[in-house]
């Protein structure tokens, strides 16, 4: 497929009497983080090959407020939100998908307090429910086939929401050796990143959270680790670049692994 997708905003739908089914909340990392950019790219490749009539907010999206909140300025946050909320209704927004795991609790638990109701699920889900629908099939001859890989549990996704199944499902189907962290699901360890740890130095201590996952990566003996979340990926191709395993450990995104499988 031509990598030039128009991607609609839902102002220009608007403006056409047209409303999205489906918002595409993009996220800070999506949007200005040059690898998380890729993954945007691909959910938008798959959106378009299923033909879901989605949009995003383009330049009127704003932070959704959790590193804010996470850091420990409720009073940001509250604000954050509350515009995000105004914009969210006033579009009459229903169903959101998103790639990031900290967008998608914000928006999920944190926004119906303060007005903001809506479907929010995870990319991982869409892709999964594509799958059973059978819009989403992995083509012949595909690179994963018989490759041993493994997924890490953001946090965010997994033990806050209990997002387990859906980001297995879509690396099920593509016949790979899938292979479990000895610390996974609700045992999962953090990448790291969150409760706002993505923007400051660690705390002084004995080793770095990310080194620490990326040795359980390299126990598992996998030449693929799945990521579902944009902090995740830069936090684990950190630790695989301190542990120099750069020839042997490729860090993609569940989306990005869907693309390639699919050959979309």
């Amino acid at each position: 497929m031509e990598n030039n997708i128009h991607i609609p905003t839902v102002a220009e739908l608007l403006a056409k009497g047209e409303s999205p089914d489906l918002l595409f909340w993009v996220g800070c990392a999506g949007s200005f983080d040059e690898r998380a950019q890729r993954i945007t790219r691909d959910i938008c490749k798959i959106l378009h090959h299923v033909g879901i009539k989605y949009a995003i907010l383009g330049t009127e999206e704003s932070c959704t407020g959790d590193p804010a909140k996470r850091a420990g300025n409720e009073f940001l946050f509250q604000m954050q939100a509350m515009m995000n909320i105004d914009l969210l209704n006033g579009y009459e927004i229903k169903k959101i998908v998103t790639a990031c795991p900290h967008c998608f609790n914000t928006l999920k638990n944190e926004y119906p307090s303060l007005g903001g109701n809506y479907e929010v699920i995870h990319h991982s889900q869409l892709i999964q429910s594509l799958i059973d629908e059978g819009k989403l099939k992995p083509a012949d001859g595909h690179e994963f086939k018989g490759k041993k890989i493994t997924y890490h549990d953001p946090c965010y996704l997994g033990r806050a929401n209990d997002v387990y199944e859906a980001p297995r499902r879509a690396l099920e189907v593509l016949d790979a050796d899938l292979v479990e962290l000895k610390r996974c699901k609700a045992n999962g360890l953090c990448c790291g990143a969150g409760g706002a740890q993505m923007f400051k130095e660690p705390e002084k201590g004995d080793k770095d959270v990310n080194v620490e996952r990326i040795e359980d990566v390299i126990e598992s003996q996998a030449s693929v680790v799945a990521a579902a979340c944009p902090f995740c990926m830069t936090m684990l191709r950190d630790g695989v670049k301190v542990k120099e395993k750069e020839q042997e450990i490729q860090v993609l995104d569940i989306a990005e692994i869907t693309v390639k499988a699919n050959k979309i």
